[in-house]
C-alpha cells in the first residue's frame, strides 16, 4: 500500500484517512465502479520558514477531473516508501505548512499524492527535499565551515546556493554565493563570543528559492589549561599504578592522553587517550611493572588533537630492602617531580596486624634501617611488610600529593640465636642476655644456672633480659648454664641449652 508508517500514530491517522476517505464514497451518488487512478500532481518546491521552522510546501495540481484532494507524505530514500503526514480534503489545494522539528537537525524528503472520489490514490509525486546546514567551529584554524546537501529541484534546476548569516540574533545578511556544484563554505571573520546563526538559500533558474532550517553556533575558541598537576604516582595493594592529575578549572579541554615512561633511559609512549571534562582526572594503570620506575606525564589536546599544555612529571616509588646480619636495609628511590617539594617520608610497617606508621624519615633520606631484633617481638606472623609514603608541601595550586611505594615484605624465618657472653658492667653495651628469636613464641621459658646447679634466673617472658645479678647481687665472672624451651607460631616444640660467660670490662 501508499500508505506505509514508521509510527503507531501515523498508522492511526492513515486508518482515520482511509475511513474517512470510505463514507466519503459511499456517501457520494453511484457511477459505477471507478478504478482509475488520478495523475500525480507536479511538486514544485520545498523551503523551510527560518521564522517559525516550519516546512512550506507547494505543488501544481494534478489534471485528473475527479479529484478529492491531496496526501503529504515524509519520502524514505532507503526504503523508499512514503509515511504519511497528512491529508487535504480539497481538490484546489496547492500549498501545505507543517512543524517538522527534525529538519533543524537532519535533511528530509517529501512526496504529494492526489486521490480522487471513488478512493483511488495517484502513484507518487516527484521527491524534493529540504537543506540542512551543518555548522562547525574550526577552532584550529580559526573557520567556520558550512556544508550541506543538494536540493533536488526537479522540474527546476539550481543555479546557485546564497549564504545568510545573522549575529547576535541580528538581520539576516548575504555572505557569500556558490554555484551550484559545491555545497561547502569557509567563514574565516567573526567574532570571539558571538553568536552565529546561518542560512542557506537554493536559487532556481525560474527565480524560485528554497531556504535550509536554521543553524546557530558560539564562536567561543576553546581555552587550553594554564596547567596541570600531577598530583601523585602510588602503588595500590594490587600492585597496580594510581594517578590522579588536577586541571586547571579554567580550562576547556576535553581531551588528554597520557603517557609513560620506564625506566630512566626509556622513551615516553602514549598509553591511553582519556575524554574528561577538567578538575581531577584518575588513571589505574594496570600494565606498569611497580617493581620498576615509571615516570607519567598528561597531555591536553585541542580540538584538532594537538598538544596544548603538559603536566609535570610523577613517579612512582620502587622500595627494596637487604638483609645485613641483624638489620634490615631498606631503599627507595626519591619521589619526582612534584611542582611542590617532598616534605618528608613515612615508613609504614605491617607485623601482622596492618599497616601502621613506624618511623619519620627526612626529605633528604631514601635508606633505613630496622634492628631484627627490635622488631621481633612485634611480629605476629612469618612476614614483616614495609611501604614508604612521601609526602608534597609548597605545591602552587594548594594541591597537597600524597605517594605510596609498592608493598616490600620480608620473611622472619624461625631461628633463636642465643649469645655466649655478655658484659654486665654498666656501659650500656652488651649489658644484658637475652636469646634472641626472629619471631613471636607462643609459650616460652628461659632458666638460668650457676655451675652448682642453683637457679639464679627464670623468665616465662620472651622479652625479659637477665642483668647477670640474682636477688639483686652482681654475679661473679665465670660461665652460667642456660635451658630454654620455646613453642614456635608453627607448633614446634624447640629444647636448647648451652652456656653464657658473665665478663666485666672493670
Amino acid at each position: 500500500m501508499i500508505f506505509t508508517k514508521s509510527l503507531q500514530a501515523d498508522r492511526n491517522r492513515a486508518a482515520f484517512f482511509l475511513l474517512a476517505l470510505a463514507l466519503f464514497v459511499v456517501a457520494s451518488p453511484s457511477r459505477g465502479q471507478d478504478l482509475e487512478r488520478p495523475v500525480a500532481p507536479l511538486f514544485t518546491g520545498v523551503t523551510v520558514n527560518s521564522s517559525t521552522g516550519s516546512v512550506e510546501m507547494k505543488w501544481d495540481l494534478s489534471p485528473s477531473t475527479d479529484v478529492a484532494g491531496y496526501v503529504v507524505y515524509q519520502y524514505d530514500t532507503i526504503k523508499r516508501e512514503g509515511y504519511y503526514i497528512d491529508s487535504l480534503y480539497n481538490p484546489a489545494a496547492s500549498s501545505y505548512s507543517a512543524f517538522r522539528p527534525k529538519t533543524a537537525f537532519e535533511s528530509e524528503s517529501y512526496v504529494i499524492a492526489a486521490f480522487d472520489n471513488s478512493g483511488n490514490i495517484s502513484p507518487l509525486s516527484n521527491r524534493l527535499n529540504t537543506i540542512f546546514c551543518k555548522v562547525v567551529l574550526d577552532t584550529c584554524n580559526k573557520k567556520i565551515n558550512l556544508s550541506w546537501n543538494k536540493y533536488l529541484s526537479y522540474p527546476y534546476k539550481v543555479s546557485g546556493y546564497d549564504v545568510l548569516v545573522s549575529e547576535n540574533n541580528g538581520s539576516f545578511e548575504p555572505k557569500g554565493h556558490i554555484v551550484d556544484g559545491s555545497r561547502q563554505f569557509a567563514v574565516d571573520t567573526f567574532n570571539i563570543g558571538s553568536t552565529y546563526c546561518y542560512l542557506v538559500k537554493a536559487t532556481m533558474e525560474n527565480s524560485q528559492v528554497s531556504l535550509s532550517s536554521k543553524s546557530c553556533l558560539t564562536a567561543a575558541m576553546q581555552k587550553p589549561p594554564g596547567w596541570i598537576n600531577a598530583d601523585f604516582a602510588t602503588v595500590t595493594a594490587d600492585g597496580e599504578i594510581a594517578l590522579s592529575f588536577t586541571v586547571d578549572p579554567s580550562a576547556e579541554t576535553d581531551l588528554y592522553t597520557l603517557e609513560r615512561k620506564s625506566g630512566m633511559t626509556g622513551s615516553y609512549e602514549v598509553i591511553t587517550t582519556i575524554r574528561a571534562g577538567v578538575g581531577t582526572i584518575a588513571y589505574t594503570d594496570k600494565d606498569a611493572d611497580p617493581e620498576a620506575v615509571n615516570f607519567y606525564r598528561l597531555n591536553a589536546l585541542n580540538s584538532c588533537e594537538t598538544s596544548v599544555a603538559g603536566s609535570n612529571v610523577a613517579s612512582n616509588m620502587v622500595l627494596t630492602y637487604q638483609v645485613v646480619n641483624d638489620q634490615i636495609v631498606l631503599r627507595w628511590n626519591g619521589y619526582r617531580d612534584w611542582l611542590g617539594s617532598v616534605s618528608g617520608y613515612r615508613l609504614l610497617m605491617d607485623t601482622g596486624d596492618g599497616f601502621n606508621q613506624y618511623a619519620d624519615i627526612p626529605a633528604s633520606d631514601t635508606s633505613f634501617m630496622i634492628s631484627i631484633p627490635d622488631i621481633i617481638h612485634l611480629v605476629a606472623t612469618g612476614d614483616v611488610c614495609f611501604r614508604v609514603t612521601a609526602s608534597e608541601e609548597n605545591n602552587p595550586h594548594g594541591i597537597a600529593g600524597e605517594s605510596s611505594s609498592e608493598i616490600s615484605c620480608y620473611e622472619i624465618s624461625e631461628t633463636i640465636t642465643v649469645p655466649n657472653l655478655f658484659t654486665p658492667d654498666g656501659d650500656l653495651r652488651n649489658d644484658l642476655f637475652c636469646p634472641v628469636i626472629t619471631f613471636t613464641p607462643v609459650d616460652y621459658h628461659l632458666v638460668v644456672s650457676d655451675r652448682q646447679g642453683r637457679v639464679v634466673f627464670n623468665t616465662t617472658n620472651y622479652s625479659e633480659a637477665w642483668d647477670g645479678t640474682a636477688n639483686g647481687e652482681l654475679l661473679p665472672q665465670g660461665p652460667y648454664i642456660w635451658s630454654l624451651r620455646v613453642r614456635t607460631l608453627t607448633k614446634k616444640n624447640i629444647f636448647r641449652t648451652g652456656t653464657v660467660t658473665i665478663y666485666r670490662n672493670k
